[in-house]
């Protein structure tokens, strides 16, 4: 079957122009009833999925003080959600709004589920030298940007075994399409989120070296919602956790992030 025919096939396989892909671990692919993304209803709104990182019987990293991560990301994105809720045209929700563990296949499902335009994971890992410091941001790459977001990712995959998108199974020429449909639109919204929110918050937040990344995160791969996921800072760093601990800066950093993300899915490609 040539590469033309092929591509025929996967379009026909749904609305998407994605056909039905298998969750690891899942007896088979999505619902027979239709791919888990579902039509925007007329008038939305813009939707930004916010997803607290880790959570209930995983604490994410722990810094020397006892700061445990999943209570970091939860209290920014709570606070991210409430500086945006009188955004008008602007929705925001949440992968998880108490301490629970979710799968990192269930948040990007939850994500595709609610026809997110934007998916942003919030985190405050352990880094791979006690050095580093910062916000950082990272969108989607197989082979990543270099071997510090290659070690972020395989730490943060660990999470869950069984996150991201398997295409694996797929005969060989269905892969390569797939993978140049998710490269187009939702590669360059994520590429565009990721650009902007780095430099709106540049002179307001200290910001880790090369703060725009990329890397191979489970919790990244939804082929149809641009995601990016953000590091708030190290918890393996001393003065990050100290910074992180303190909820008049995790509420400054909910506030920033707030604005930047309310300007940018004011713009194009989300508009």
């Amino acid at each position: 079957m040539n590469r033309r025919s092929v591509l025929k096939v996967v379009l026909g396989a749904s609305a998407f122009g994605l056909c039905r892909l298998a969750w690891p671990g899942t007896a088979g692919a999505f619902p027979k009833d239709g791919p888990p993304r579902k039509p925007k209803p007329p008038g939305a709104g813009v939707l930004v999925m916010l997803d607290p990182g880790h959570g209930g019987r995983d604490p994410g990293a722990i810094g020397a003080r006892g700061t445990l991560e999943k209570d970091v990301t939860l209290d920014i994105c709570l606070s991210i959600a409430e500086a945006m809720s009188d955004e008008r045209g602007v929705r925001v929700m949440l992968t998880r709004e108490r301490d629970e563990f979710l799968p990192l296949a269930d948040r990007v499902e939850r994500a595709r589920e609610a026809a997110a335009d934007l998916f942003v994971s919030i985190h405050a890992d352990s880094a791979p030298n006690r050095e580093a410091r910062g916000l950082s941001a990272y969108t989607l790459s197989e082979k990543g940007s270099d071997d510090f977001a290659r070690a972020l990712a395989r730490q943060e995959n660990l999470a869950d075994r069984f996150g991201g998108i398997d295409i694996s199974r797929a005969a060989p020429e269905v892969a390569a399409i797939l993978m140049d449909l998710r490269a187009r639109h939702t590669r360059d919204a994520a590429l565009y989120a990721k650009d902007s929110i780095v430099a709106g918050v540049g002179d307001r937040l200290r910001t880790l070296e090369n703060p725009k990344r990329s890397a191979n995160f489970a919790v990244l791969k939804a082929p149809d919602v641009p995601s990016v996921l953000i590091e708030t800072g190290f918890l393996s760093n001393r003065q990050d956790e100290e910074l992180l601990r303190d909820h008049g800066h995790r509420a400054r950093v909910a506030g920033v992030l707030a604005r930047e993300l309310s300007s940018v899915v004011r713009q194009a490609p989300f508009a």
